[in-house]
């Protein structure tokens, strides 16, 4: 039987919003991941079959199909081709469930999986241009138009979750994320991105040193009056990139590629697209059911942190062990390049596997529209 595994994870520094990455066009961003991506697999770029990258606002910048702008940019062959997918949040996550069931299926033999998005250039919301993006039909449903600041304090009211609570979160990523870059857990995920003044940028941009309830105290809600989510326990406004190299068990062998992780289940939830944040919970539990595994046969979970309150929600309902969850940080501290989070999510996980030998690893994050990836990884 064909499987999926991954044999090459790679990520770039996350840049903060105008900030360091924010000079490089996201075409030359991705062609910077796909070309260190085939330097340390030492893979032939004429033996891919496709390049498929998410990327949420496909406007500007990131229009055309960046998938394939991406590919030539790398120097690769006019053989190599690529799609771009927008599944909002998870987009990069939904490009490894295609490239997996691509492989699965025998329509590729070795393909890359990521995404981009550098939201410095292309702010969030630029593919509208303005526009309606939902219609009489959504609205006349749903009676409203969803927003991703309204759903989280719905889920804050939801869950019951305090201010205390997601502030306590946004500190404990912000620690975990310095400790391991102090530590240099992340030099082996991250390939230091090339300005165009010659300049290696090699770190994340986003972790805050020395934050305190107190400072976070300070911060006005972002979104209701009264409300708990601010700017401090909320993701980052992020510019970033990230891809794996996957292909067959058979076809590692034949290349001289040693597989690192297998997609052991990939599922899909949807939810309610008004609260639109808390399909992550369903897809955790459509994915243990489908996998045939247990809570505690994961050692790692990877959640993504679009508002402190998603992945408290989450722990609530699941059960994990908190320990277990975004042992390095997550997005509030590292950042959230949109197109590009699954994609890093997936890379941190998997050197986190291989580094501690967990055997099973999960990734899922929310979406637009109220939908989640779940992912279910096995360590070779």
């Amino acid at each position: 039987m064909r499987d999926a595994v991954i044999v090459g994870a790679v990520r770039t520094p996350l840049g903060r919003r105008n900030g360091v990455l924010s000079t490089i066009h996201p075409a030359d961003l991705s062609a910077q991941v796909l070309t260190g991506l085939a330097a340390r697999t030492g893979i032939d770029p004429a033996e891919i079959d496709d390049v498929v990258w998410g990327c949420v606002s496909q406007a500007g910048e990131q229009t055309s199909d960046i998938a394939r702008t991406a590919a030539l940019a790398a120097g690769w062959p006019d053989t190599v081709t690529g799609v771009t997918v927008d599944r909002q949040c998870g987009s990069s996550q939904q490009a490894v469930h295609f490239a997996a069931a691509g492989l699965i299926a025998g329509q590729y033999d070795v393909v890359v999986a990521g995404g981009v998005e550098s939201m410095s250039r292309v702010p969030m919301g630029s593919s509208s241009g303005g526009a309606d993006p939902f219609g009489d039909s959504f609205l006349a449903r749903y009676g409203v138009a969803p927003s991703q600041g309204v759903g989280a304090e719905m889920v804050v009211d939801r869950w019951s979750l305090t201010r205390t609570q997601c502030d306590d979160f946004a500190l404990e990523s912000h620690a975990k994320a310095a400790a391991a870059q102090d530590s240099g857990l992340f030099e082996e995920q991250i390939l230091p991105v090339v300005l165009a003044d010659g300049t290696k940028v090699d770190q994340d941009e986003g972790i805050r040193r020395g934050g305190t309830r107190e400072s976070l105290a300070a911060l006005k809600p972002a979104f209701a009056e009264n409300g708990v989510i601010t700017a401090g326990n909320s993701s980052q406004i992020s510019d970033g990139s990230a891809a794996m190299l996957m292909t067959t068990s058979e076809n590692a062998a034949r290349l001289g590629l040693t597989p690192i992780a297998r997609v052991h289940t990939a599922v899909l939830a949807g939810a309610d697209p008004v609260i639109m944040l808390t399909a992550p919970i369903p897809a955790t539990t459509k994915a243990l059911t489908r996998s045939g595994l247990s809570l505690s046969d994961i050692g790692a979970f990877e959640v993504n942190e679009a508002f402190a309150s998603v992945p408290l929600a989450w722990l609530a309902d699941i059960g994990a062990d908190p320990a277990l969850l975004n042992p390095h940080g997550g997005a509030i501290a590292l950042g959230h390049p949109l197109g590009g989070s699954g994609a890093r999510l997936m890379t941190t996980l998997i050197h986190h596997m291989r580094a501690t030998g967990t055997r099973y690893g999960m990734q899922t994050m929310c979406e637009g529209g109220g939908q989640a990836n779940a992912t279910i990884l096995e360590l070779i």
